[in-house]
């Protein structure tokens, strides 16, 4: 059970630091291009396009094929993608690499919660799922601490080879580690049972769990492609200079996820029902994100990086309890089904979030209603998921 935590934790790490080189060399690719905000908008809204269109076949193939095949097939397609950048000579080569990589990428989410519901029970299902879930923001730190530096010293095309060859380094242990991996009982056969995607589609809770990705990973996707450069613009930073404040922002992101996956049990144990310890931290998670818009008015990229970190910190913890809630609630044999639905919707989202942003930088606007509609979005995400299942039940409570 831990070395599948550990490699799915990994797993996601390779995923991310993979998804920032683009933004994080931002700058020197715009020089070497002759390229703007209007074309790396692109960039974003294409790549969050090309997941959603990905995912409308991901879960199937997980669901089908099961875990250990389909994620150890992603990772080696999306390292192949992110070392295709370093040979990508124009727009539509970089478009192409990033698609192909994204889409690959798009199978780690789904993937992760499916491990989790097949292969956990309940008592180490959500602080696992909140452990997997602190890798993205590990990787948005690594990632600036690593590669800038190294396309400084070597070129950027280099940092794009080194990070995708670490895929297949990780997939090694991946073969190896997963061998002798077996379901739990509650899951037992879902390895090869064919998916009910008519269920899915009939079942409240997959929408309950769709709407909610897409009101919150909207802004999620807006902060980890946009961060850097908002500190570029508002605060003058330098490529080198945003390091740090990107970094805490990220720790803090961290730190909630790991909050996230321990909130829940720890208020299980205090006696409240699933239904009542879920929504509670989800609730709590959705407040502490409501002073976020303050970070634009900050004094320094310190102060708004802290304030900037404390809404990815909410936003992570509330993320692990949407999948927390898709693991207990969602039967093992479509689990991974219903979680790409929901990155569907989170992507579809994400689409949207980066043209408006590109538009929003281009018009004048700069960030401000972007940051007060993320100070809303967890509230509103939380009603939705009230009204659609006003009371969560876990599959193991029905054995």
């Amino acid at each position: 059970m831990r070395l599948l935590i550990a490699l799915m934790f990994f797993g996601t790490i390779i995923n991310y630091i993979d998804r920032q080189v683009l933004s994080l060399l931002k700058p020197t690719i715009e020089q070497a291009y002759g390229w703007g905000d209007a074309e790396f908008a692109h960039f974003a809204s294409v790549s969050q396009l090309s997941a959603a269109l990905a995912l409308v076949f991901v879960g199937w193939l997980i669901d089908r094929f099961g875990v250990k095949w389909a994620y150890g097939a992603a990772v080696a397609v999306w390292s192949l993608a992110g070392m295709a950048h370093a040979f990508a000579a124009n727009v539509t080569q970089f478009v192409t690499a990033r698609a192909v990589l994204v889409a690959a990428e798009s199978v780690n989410t789904p993937a992760a919660v499916k491990s989790a519901a097949q292969f956990l029970p309940m008592k180490l299902r959500s602080m696992a799922v909140g452990i997997v879930n602190t890798a993205p923001n590990i990787g948005n730190i690594v990632a600036p601490l690593t590669v800038v530096p190294f396309a400084v010293a070597y070129g950027w095309q280099a940092a794009f080879l080194v990070t995708g060859a670490l895929g297949f380094i990780w997939l090694v242990f991946w073969i190896v580690g997963t061998r002798h991996l077996h379901p739990i009982a509650r899951a037992a056969g879902t390895e090869q049972a064919r998916p009910a995607i008519g269920e899915a589609l009939s079942d409240r809770k997959t929408w309950a769990i769709a709407g909610a990705k897409a009101i919150t990973d909207m802004f999620w996707w807006f902060f980890t492609f946009w961060l850097p450069d908002l500190f570029h613009k508002v605060f003058n930073l330098s490529q080198e200079q945003l390091i740090g404040p990107t970094a805490l922002a990220f720790t803090l992101a961290a730190i909630g996820a790991l909050c996230g996956g321990s909130l829940f049990p720890l208020l299980l144990s205090r006696g409240m029902s699933v239904n009542a310890a879920r929504k509670t931290a989800m609730l709590l998670f959705a407040l502490v994100i409501l002073p976020i818009p303050l970070a634009l008015s900050a004094a320094s990229p310190w102060t708004a990086a802290a304030l900037i970190g404390l809404g990815l910190f909410a936003h992570q913890g509330f993320s692990t309890n949407i999948f927390g809630f898709a693991a207990d609630a969602v039967p093992a044999t479509r689990v991974a089904t219903v979680m790409a639905i929901g990155a569907i919707a989170g992507n579809l989202a994400g689409f949207g979030i980066q043209e408006t942003t590109g538009q929003l930088l281009k018009n004048g606007y700069g960030y401000q209603p972007l940051f007060f509609g993320a100070a809303a979005a967890y509230l509103l995400a939380l009603g939705w998921i009230h009204l659609l299942v006003p009371r969560i039940v876990a599959e193991d409570e029905l054995v």
